[in-house]
């Protein structure tokens, strides 16, 4: 039993979650160190009287959750196209904006909620769409192609509202946005668990995750096996229209107002360096979701220790930036076959020396 166990434990480690695995256990140990006390939880009472979990690592699993669903989004487009879609952030910000105009439009109940998430969605994914467009059918590299709508998507937010930043204000978003009563959980945290579960089921269950990474890792030969390259792209951004309209919505529901400036400002650039992270091939095919939601974990508990280590807010990013690149290095195929090579050197038994 204790053998399989430690199998187990050396196949997940040889594993494309090697990295990830490594850089999350580093930052623990690192904060366990730092403070025996980092991730502890405790149980308090908020502004409206609800027993909810508080402390650093809840603040790390609610903190990421727009970062968690984008990088999903990021994953198969990335997979799919070859590149990165650089304009998330402000599609975000467009469905957001779509999300308050509704939202302002009539009471604010279940039903005018759903129906502002549909039509964000609806507007999200045509923007999405025309992404896939320029990069499908026009053979435009993504990250040109979506520059297009990164220069121009907050300013179309910005539109929308009529130049505004608009507030809106209800109990039901605030639970959307914070806590349910008696649920003890953000429900950000909920809501990214069952994105999750759907999106594995819709992976899983169906061939659309096999055709995807068919057309990444080789279109021609996805074409010739009948695989439609066009349509798999297509698919993958209606997909990230959904993703980008939960986290507009979402952080709507957190601060209780739309700014097209500041709406997950460069979430972009942390879903990128999430995919990577969790060590899936920016240059397409295979991928692993496991491992993009690891890395946007790792990403925010780097935020998180940073800022418990009085570091000011100017300066994380520049932090960050050391700390990723370090992980970004380490998990290359140029260190991976380094150290494959110094494994089977070590691991080499030296040669017999023949008596005379």
């Amino acid at each position: 039993m204790a053998n399989k166990i430690v199998n187990q434990i050396k196949k997940i480690f040889q594993s494309q979650l090697a990295i990830p695995l490594i850089a999350l256990i580093v930052l623990v140990v690192f904060n366990l160190i730092r403070d025996p006390s980092f991730f502890s939880i405790v149980i308090k009472k908020n502004n409206f009287g609800n027993t909810v979990l508080s402390g650093n690592l809840i603040s790390i699993l609610n903190g990421a959750s727009e970062l968690v669903i984008l990088a999903i989004g990021m994953t198969l487009i990335t997979s799919a196209t070859k590149g990165q879609d650089i304009s998330i952030g402000a599609a975000a910000a467009i469905a957001g904006s779509v999300f308050v105009k509704i939202l302002r439009a009539g009471t604010i109940n279940p039903g005018t909620i759903i129906l502002g998430v549909i039509l964000a969605c609806i507007v999200a994914i045509l923007f999405c769409l025309f992404n896939g467009v320029l990069i499908a059918k026009f053979n435009i590299q993504p990250m040109i192609a979506s520059l297009i709508l990164f220069t121009a998507g907050r300013p179309i937010a910005y539109w929308i509202n009529g130049g505004a930043t608009p507030n809106v204000e209800s109990p039901l978003l605030k639970y959307i946005g914070g806590f349910i009563p008696h649920i003890a959980i953000p429900t950000p945290i909920l809501v990214v668990v069952a994105f999750i579960l759907l999106v594995n089921l819709l992976l899983k269950k169906t061939t659309l995750g096999l055709y995807i990474q068919a057309v990444g890792i080789n279109e021609r030969a996805a074409k010739l096996n009948g695989i439609n390259p066009v349509l798999m792209k297509m698919v993958v951004f209606v997909i990230l229209g959904v993703c980008v309209t939960l986290a507009g919505s979402m952080n709507v529901c957190r601060i209780g107002l739309i700014n097209h400036e500041t709406i997950l400002i460069d979430i972009e650039m942390d879903a990128i360096l999430a995919v990577a992270i969790g060590g899936n091939s920016l240059g397409g095919g295979k991928f692993k979701l496991s491992g993009s939601i690891l890395g946007a974990y790792i990403i925010q508990a780097l935020t998180i220790t940073l800022y418990a280590m009085k570091v000011s807010s100017t300066a994380v990013k520049a932090y960050k930036a050391v700390v990723i690149i370090i992980i970004v290095i380490a998990g290359s195929p140029v260190v991976k076959q380094w150290l494959k090579q110094l494994k089977n050197k070590i691991s080499a038994k030296p040669a017999k020396v023949e008596a005379k």
